[in-house]
């Protein structure tokens, strides 16, 4: 007599991810993994992993949200609000996601905290300037690295 068995469901890997922009809202990033913590209890997931981070919103190269994108054990991925996975692109990274067989959970879909937005948008001017100014310095640089060529085709 065969024994029928049916394929063992993979347990979800559940990870919270939790975000603030300035270190002065440290407290807040905790009491944020928190609630979120509490929520995923409340829905019987197993969370395996919390991530914290200290970072602008429109920052693209965030160490510990990149490194929690690319785990693909990660089945699920908890916020509390949209804008703290990211305030630009969200919907790329949940139809990736979607491709991957994996999700991302919201808390709550509906949030607008004014002041968040604000130090995002200062965010978004200071990095345009940088990108500016540092395309500048490259330019200057290149013109500089082809007069010193010149001069020793010269010499």
């Amino acid at each position: 007599m065969t024994e029928s068995r049916e394929p063992a469901q993979a347990v979800p890997k559940v990870a919270i991810y939790a975000r603030v922009s300035s270190s002065a809202q440290r407290a807040d990033l905790e009491r944020q993994a928190e609630r979120v913590g509490q929520y995923c209890t409340v829905r019987g997931y197993h969370v395996a992993l919390v991530v914290k981070e200290v970072a602008s919103g429109v920052n693209d190269n965030r160490p510990k949200l990149l490194s929690l994108l690319k785990d693909t054990s990660i089945t699920r991925v908890v916020v509390e609000h949209r804008d703290r996975l990211t305030r630009f692109g969200f919907q790329y990274i949940d139809a990736l996601f979607s491709v991957q067989g994996r999700v991302i959970e919201v808390v709550n879909p509906a949030h607008n905290d004014t002041e968040e937005l604000l130090a995002d948008l200062t965010s978004i001017i200071y990095s345009f300037c940088a990108r500016l100014y540092g395309q500048r310095r490259a330019k200057r640089k290149t013109e500089n690295v082809v007069q010193a060529l010149r001069k020793r085709e010269d010499a």
